[in-house]
């Protein structure tokens, strides 16, 4: 008889147990959360489509070698581009994810659930189109997405190493989300989502690319790459290929003794429809926590911006978990490096009154207003903005801004408790968001097809009802 460890465990993880039964079993009926879901679709599209043109990214889009396609593959929107599902996935992940506009759902680790579109729409459209009996259409897809949602949102919600004082970076959780979604719509039973999140679990992701002085153009893609490699286990899984069903309590080389101090995941609620109910939207290309320093800065520039050379500091008071993460000072390298830089963001914000993508390249920032009003910008925690940005009752990302000027003058502080893509302020702000995706198909699609994709996405039982294939058939470009 073969010896057992002792620390060996015996049966499968119940965290993977439950992710699988969650995938497997658990219905969506809550029409809030379809909603939601609706709302989260159409503004992750939003944040796409400028991306097709953007050197940086259009460089990574294709198939991997030219000529690499796949007849009847899956469609990338905004491109020509027929590939397969691995491949579509990081193409789509790479135009979600590329300007930071896509929804935010903050906690221990602050994450973008948003991102699991990518592997979804793409399995759903090999679906469609390599096997039609499956008959999938949009309503299927914003299902799924909520799940991939609440598995990211909710791990990372009370779980810290997937934050900004851990080394883990939070697309860790968009893999696990969208392997356990995407075997799923593969038609893989229990054992099989089990199998395919245990091996996501075995790939643990560095976070270095976030921070200085790593932070690079990675920022962009991490995410489709976590994507792409979920969808990989996830076909991996439905052949049959074998899971770790310890692969987080097992000793040492398990991933809670390697990353968790040996504790295990904490969950604040089971898992239902919480993350895409409470997803926070972004209207500017930053850092959701710069979302409302940007709004202060905003309010403020009408009452400044004739005084703009006479401004001694400006004081930003915020939350902690701000200050991890965008406060930067000195040199800022790249365009990833000064979207993750709050008093880079206020600066642009009050000298201009707006914040656009162009803001953030190398021409631009050159303009030496930039850098010196930035250098006088002052980050001060206020405990009240951080207990609001953790009370699971409020979520909030509060900032607070004042000016002073050399003559002793200050504008009224102005704080922002709530940016506009809160889910508290959702019908005060669902005007904005709707100009925001209507504008983004606009610019970048011809005319006619721009009219026919914004009837097609305007009202959310008719989109539900959309089939996948015409649904990703309506955003090629020739």
């Amino acid at each position: 008889m073969t010896a057992v460890d002792e620390h060996t465990p015996t049966a499968a993880d119940r965290e993977l147990v439950d992710i699988a039964n969650y995938v497997c079993d658990y219905r969506i009926d809550d029409a809030r959360a379809m909603a939601s879901a609706y709302r989260c679709l159409i503004d992750t599209l939003a944040g796409a489509f400028d991306a097709v043109h953007h050197p940086a990214c259009s460089k990574l889009l294709g198939p991997i070698v030219p000529g690499a396609t796949m007849a009847d593959g899956v469609r990338v929107p905004g491109t020509s581009y027929e590939l397969d599902p691995a491949s579509a996935t990081f193409n789509i992940g790479c135009l979600i994810r590329w300007h930071d506009l896509n929804d935010t759902f903050t906690g221990a680790a602050a994450s973008h659930p948003s991102d699991n579109l990518a592997g979804i729409l793409a399995v759903a459209d090999y679906l469609g189109r390599r096997q039609p009996a499956v008959k999938l259409n949009m309503k299927d897809v914003l299902q799924s997405l909520i799940k991939a949602y609440e598995i990211q949102g909710l791990i990372g919600m009370t779980n810290k190493c997937f934050g900004n004082a851990g080394v883990l970076d939070h697309v860790q959780l968009t893999k696990v989300a969208t392997t356990a979604v995407v075997t799923r719509m593969l038609g893989g039973n229990h054992d099989a989502v089990l199998n395919a999140v245990s091996n996501a679990w075995l790939e643990p992701v560095l976070r270095l690319y976030r921070h200085a002085p790593g932070a690079g153009t990675r920022k962009g893609w991490a995410a489709a790459d976590a994507s792409a490699q979920a969808v990989r286990l996830a076909f991996m899984a439905v052949k049959g290929e074998m899971g770790y069903p310890m692969a987080l309590s097992v000793k040492k080389r398990g991933f809670y003794d390697a990353f968790q101090n040996g504790e295990p995941f904490s969950l604040q609620r089971p898992y239902g429809s919480y993350v895409v109910q409470n997803t926070m939207l972004k209207l500017v290309p930053s850092a959701m926590y710069g979302q409302s320093a940007a709004e202060c800065a905003f309010r403020v520039h009408a009452l400044i911006r004739d005084r703009l050379d006479q401004i001694a500091q400006v004081q930003l008071f915020t939350h902690g978990a701000l200050l991890h993460i965008m406060d930067k000072t000195g040199p800022l390298h790249n365009a990833a490096d000064r979207d993750h830089c709050v008093q880079y963001i206020v600066a642009i914000s009050l000298l201009f009154g707006r914040l656009l993508i162009s803001d953030f390249e190398d021409d631009f920032a050159a303009d030496p207003c930039i850098d010196a009003l930035r250098d006088k910008i002052i980050l001060t925690e206020d405990p009240r903005f951080t207990e609001g940005f953790f009370d699971p009752k409020r979520r909030s990302s509060a900032t607070g801004l004042e000016v002073r000027f050399r003559d002793g003058s200050t504008t009224a502080r102005i704080d922002v408790e709530y940016p506009s893509g809160h889910p508290s302020r959702r019908d005060e702000s669902a005007t904005l968001f709707k100009q925001k995706f209507t504008s983004a198909v606009e610019r970048f699609f011809p005319a006619a097809q721009a009219g026919k994709i914004i009837s097609m996405c305007a009202d959310q039982a008719r989109l539900e009802a959309t089939s996948v294939d015409a649904f990703m058939q309506a955003f090629v470009v020739r």
